[in-house]
């Protein structure tokens, strides 16, 4: 006992309960080892009493078994079964279960008895469950996403058409940022301070908007961005000609322009229009409904969390000159992307969706057949 009383590695609570042992065995009263320990009498009491009805191995802690489980493994697993259908699919007028809704209707079913929301939050945060989050997404419907998307993906790898790219030879990745908007905060948005973040007024008046046109190197990771009034052909025309005729782009062999198939850059003429302006340039277009696969739109992500939000500016001259700031900051810091989706992952995801479909049409035969 007295080695656990003093040794250095006994953890603190069996110190603690040896060292009354010690002190009752000198013939000290309970009072007495409480003052000169500093614990609470109870304590003390609790302590030495243990040790008298149970000898050496009472001052370890009992076994606890706990409080029982109040519901079985199978009402949770029901629970969280609940919460990944789709309420309307159940009956329930709802689009997205919250937790007190499985818990009520968990109730109303006979699954379980009167379950708390916090419960059935505990529950499925085991399986990090979160119904009443959801995520938007397109399915691809482009009969030539493979190829279109082969195309762009050996663009950024250096490779066209299984020839790699001579060091004269460069990737751009043009579209346009439309409605950017000068929104004139009715009161001041104070700076972030102590435990408090910043505030942004809901009010505001109108002054404006315009378009940000931005063309990336993918390879150089330099933008070359322009404000203008509105989008279209000529908007879009205007900060191409301007980078066609910079340097190295003027003299290059090639010049592929990445883009998506919006109003202004969609169809033939539209790799018609640049390629007669400047026969270096080749027009790229990416599969429709496919812009996440242009590189451009990580940069715009970037302007809209940096540069833009939370929106409040005067009028559009500070909207111009913040974009273009933050464009030369940007410049003089940036590297490439780490650009993951490679042609690799462009096979996985097809063959899913592939799994995907042919599932979803098994369900509708098997649905015909019994309707």
């Amino acid at each position: 006992m007295e080695k656990t009383a003093y040794g250095h590695k006994t953890p603190y609570r069996s110190r603690r309960r040896a060292e009354i042992v010690l002190h009752a065995a000198r013939g000290r009263s309970n009072a007495r080892i409480a003052r000169e320990t500093g614990l609470h009498l109870d304590t003390v009491r609790t302590w030495r009493d243990r040790f008298a009805h149970g000898g050496l191995p009472a001052p370890a802690d009992r076994k606890h078994t706990g409080r029982p489980a109040g519901f079985t493994p199978v009402q949770v697993a029901e629970a969280k079964a609940l919460a990944c259908q789709v309420p309307a699919g159940t009956g329930t007028p709802l689009s997205r279960w919250s937790c007190p809704e499985p818990a009520a209707e968990l109730t109303v079913r006979g699954v379980t008895g009167t379950v708390s929301a916090s419960t059935v939050r505990r529950w499925l945060r085991q399986d990090a469950i979160k119904p009443w989050q959801y995520r938007s997404w397109i399915f691809i419907r482009d009969q030539d996403f493979r190829v279109e998307a082969q195309r762009v993906l050996d663009l950024y790898v250096r490779t066209f058409e299984g020839v790699p790219l001579r060091g004269d030879e460069y990737v751009l990745s043009g579209d346009e940022r439309p409605s950017t908007q000068a929104r004139r905060r009715c009161r001041p948005s104070p700076a972030p301070g102590q435990a408090r973040a910043m505030r942004v007024n809901h009010e505001y008046g109108r002054g404006g908007a315009l378009a940000y046109l931005a063309a990336y190197d993918v390879h150089r990771a330099q933008v070359f961005g322009r404000c203008e009034p509105t989008t279209g052909i000529v908007p879009f025309m205007t900060p191409a000609a301007h980078v066609m005729t910079t340097e190295p782009y003027a003299s290059a062999e090639r010049v592929f322009w990445i883009v998506d198939n919006g109003s202004s850059r969609r169809g033939k003429r539209a790799v018609d229009r640049p390629a007669g302006a400047f026969p270096n340039a080749a027009v790229v277009h990416t599969p429709v409904h496919a812009s996440w696969t242009d590189q451009i739109e990580i940069f715009f992500s970037i302007v809209q969390r940096k540069a833009v939000s939370p929106d409040d500016f005067t009028d559009l001259s500070e909207v111009r000159d913040r974009l273009r700031a933050s464009e030369d900051r940007y410049n003089a810091t940036a590297q490439p992307f780490r650009w993951k989706f490679t042609t690799s992952a462009m096979d996985d995801l097809l063959t899913r969706l592939d799994r995907h479909t042919s599932a979803d049409r098994q369900q509708e035969s098997s649905a015909a057949l019994t309707t």
